[in-house]
């Protein structure tokens, strides 16, 4: 059974709160920062679908197809971009970590300047 279906039998058991949480559970990685924002649209409209499912209207049927469709991509892309960030992220530290292992006095020089630069700024104030 899908978990599309099960959110389905969940709405129409009369348990929406049940379909929101078991929609924002069903993505592959928990939501971080801004993308929680996204899960939780995507959660509501998963919602919406599920309390549409009662009407019988040709139209409204395929319709509420088309944004399921819509929805399943979206979920897909905001998770592929997730893991991009992700992998981004871990080779920009990775290069941080050994730039400040080949040269760690120039490091320390950079992280003295920095600090310096705050502590004006700051005493500005």
């Amino acid at each position: 059974m899908t978990a599309h279906s099960i959110d389905n039998e969940q709405v129409n058991a009369g348990n929406g709160k049940a379909a929101a949480r078991h929609a924002r559970g069903t993505a592959q990685h928990r939501p971080d920062g801004g993308t929680r924002e996204v899960h939780d649209l995507m959660a509501d409209v998963q919602n919406l679908l599920g309390q549409m499912a009662h009407v019988a209207d040709p139209e409204i049927a395929r319709l509420r197809a088309k944004v399921a469709a819509a929805l399943d991509t979206a979920r897909q892309a905001v998770t592929d971009g997730t893991q991009r960030v992700r992998r981004q992220a871990k080779s920009a530290l990775q290069a941080g970590d050994g730039y400040v292992r080949k040269q760690p006095w120039q490091a320390v020089g950079m992280g003295a300047v920095a600090g310096l630069i705050v502590g004006i700024l700051l005493a500005r104030r």
